[in-house]
């Protein structure tokens, strides 16, 4: 298997609606919005083999202090082959003279996989959200 890594924005709108999709996130079904989420965040990073879209981490961050992982995902036919691990380091290194990077999974099952990578849970921090059930694309 030959990934490469980039943070260039390549992608196009199937290629995200289909990653999305692989791996059962409603995100999919918002193909022209999820583009220009992506576009519009401060660093993508993605994974590819060939001119597959394999993985991706998306990151939110205020240019100096304070940088979010939104979601971090590879899709489930190239998962266990390190590329989400990679995507988190290259999220270190280029982040690494900011105070905090901060990631809230949605889902606590997903918590070892981000301490492996040097996150620790805090001690009193909760993920909440609100949703707009009028949402269309």
């Amino acid at each position: 298997m030959d990934i490469t890594y980039t943070t260039e924005r390549d992608f196009t709108k199937d290629d995200v609606r289909r990653l999305f999709a692989s791996v059962g996130w409603v995100s999919a079904d918002y193909p022209n919005h999820l583009y220009d989420a992506l576009m519009g965040s401060s660093m993508v990073f993605s994974a590819w083999e060939g001119g597959r879209l394999a993985g991706l981490v998306r990151v939110l961050d205020d240019g100096c202090m304070t940088a979010y992982v939104h979601y971090v995902l590879v899709d489930p036919e190239y998962q266990g082959h390190g590329i989400a691990g990679h995507l988190m380091t290259m999220v270190k290194d280029h982040y690494e003279d900011y105070l905090y990077v901060e990631v809230m999974p949605e889902e606590s099952r997903n918590a070892s996989f981000y301490q492996q990578h040097g996150f620790s849970i805090m001690q009193d921090g909760v993920a909440m959200q609100t949703v707009n059930n009028n949402f269309a694309d």
